[in-house]
This record gives structure tokens, sequence and C-alpha cells, in this order.
């Protein structure tokens, strides 16, 4: 199944008109025509079954069908992640992470931090074309960057958890997870978090956990979050 994105659409929604870079993709690579099906999602869980009326790769427009939900995942993760330095490892985590299943992805500048600056468009468009790839029907939410104390002063959600690498005495993951709950996980930069960020990090009420027994890149802390979560929660 080919799986296209649009935020505009709604249940009731009759018709849907593709952008001229998206009607070249249908009519021209995937030879779409008029009377060919194709399902679209508006990236809040709704899955959207179309019919082309008509192709043509300046102009697609397609009948909206009929639509169904997608069922939600028994689990909610959010993962808070400083910059790396080379945006590529970012990138990567942001399309692995979707298509392992992730809800929420806030970008945090930490003491350490090298990085301070972030594409959120094409962070956008890496989320987008992963959950597309992946054919989910939920478009994890990216949040703009912010600063490490500034998100650990709004943090709500039922489990908080920070990944660090100082020898002090923490929980594995598995033994802590809160399974089918709403969670949230601390990864730092490549230089790890401040001593005063992990201070600051358990006085709010986070537990410190760890992810292994080896040393691992930011980006790669951050997939085997991702993937422990939803193993576990399987």
């Amino acid at each position: 199944m080919q799986l296209f994105y649009n935020n505009t659409l709604t249940k009731s929604s009759t018709e849907i008109k593709f952008s001229r870079e998206e009607s070249k993709h249908i009519a021209k690579v995937l030879r779409k025509k008029e009377g060919d099906i194709l399902h679209i999602t508006n990236g809040l869980g709704d899955l959207f079954t179309a019919c082309i009326t008509f192709s043509n790769p300046t102009q697609c427009i397609a009948s909206i069908q009929s639509f169904e939900v997608q069922a939600k995942k028994t689990y909610q993760l959010h993962l808070a992640v400083a910059p790396t330095k080379m945006n590529d490892r970012y990138e990567w985590f942001l399309e692995k992470a979707t298509e392992i299943g992730i809800d929420e992805i806030t970008p945090i500048i930490c003491d350490h931090s090298e990085r301070k600056v972030i594409k959120e468009d094409r962070f956008e468009r890496i989320l987008q074309s992963a959950m597309k790839q992946s054919l989910q029907c939920y478009l994890p939410r990216l949040n703009p960057a912010v600063s490490f104390s500034d998100f650990i002063d709004q943090s709500n959600t039922d489990q908080l958890l920070i990944a660090h690498c100082e020898e002090t005495k923490k929980q594995s993951l598995k033994g802590i997870l809160q399974l089918k709950s709403n969670t949230t996980i601390l990864i730092g930069p490549e230089g790890d978090f401040s001593s005063k960020e992990i201070e600051l990090a358990l006085t709010s009420g986070y537990t410190p956990v760890t992810l292994g027994e080896t040393r691992l890149r930011t980006e790669t802390a951050a997939i085997v979050a991702v993937h422990s979560v939803a193993l576990l929660n399987l």
C-alpha cells in the first residue's frame, strides 16, 4: 500500500487536490490514472480511501470514498533528545524512532550541546516521510527546541526518566518502566548532561536509568530507548 499525507483532511472532507509535487509523483512515477484507489492520512489517526477523478502531472484530484481510524498504541512516549553535532545523525534518529513508534519529540539544548539550532522544517518532512513509509496514521509531534531547564519545568507525564552516563546508581529501563503509561525520557548530548542538569532532573522527579552496559552515542541511546519501550509494551 502507498500512503499519502495531507493534514487538511477531516472526517467531513469529500475531495482532495494534491500539490503539484505529489501530483507529478502520482501520475508520472506511480502511473496512477482515473479510477485508481489511493490511501491518505491526515496524521491524526484517520486513514482515507480515495478514488482518482482527475490524473495529471500538474494536478491530481481524488474523491474521498471512506475513512477509518487507526487504533492508538497502548502507551505514549515522549523523547527529549539533545541535538547532535552532526545533523544527519539526529535526522536518522527521527526517521527510525517514527518507524518504531514515538508520539512526541523535543530537542533540548543542554550545557554541553555543540549544536543549538535545528532545522525544524526539514525535521518535520523526515517525520512525515517515515510515517508514510511505515504505514502509520499518527504523525509524531515535533516541538520547538527548548533549554533543558525550561523543558524540566514543563514535564508532566506519568513517568519521568533520565538516561545519563555518570557512575551513579541507576535502574534498568526494563525494570522500572510502567507499561501502558505516558513516559518521558531525557537523552543528553555527546558530552552527556552536566552534573547540574542531572541534579535538577532528579529534584524534579526524574528517575535515572541505564540503557545497557556500553556507552552509546546520543542517537543510538535514543533509538534503544524507543525500541525498548515499544518491545516491553508488546
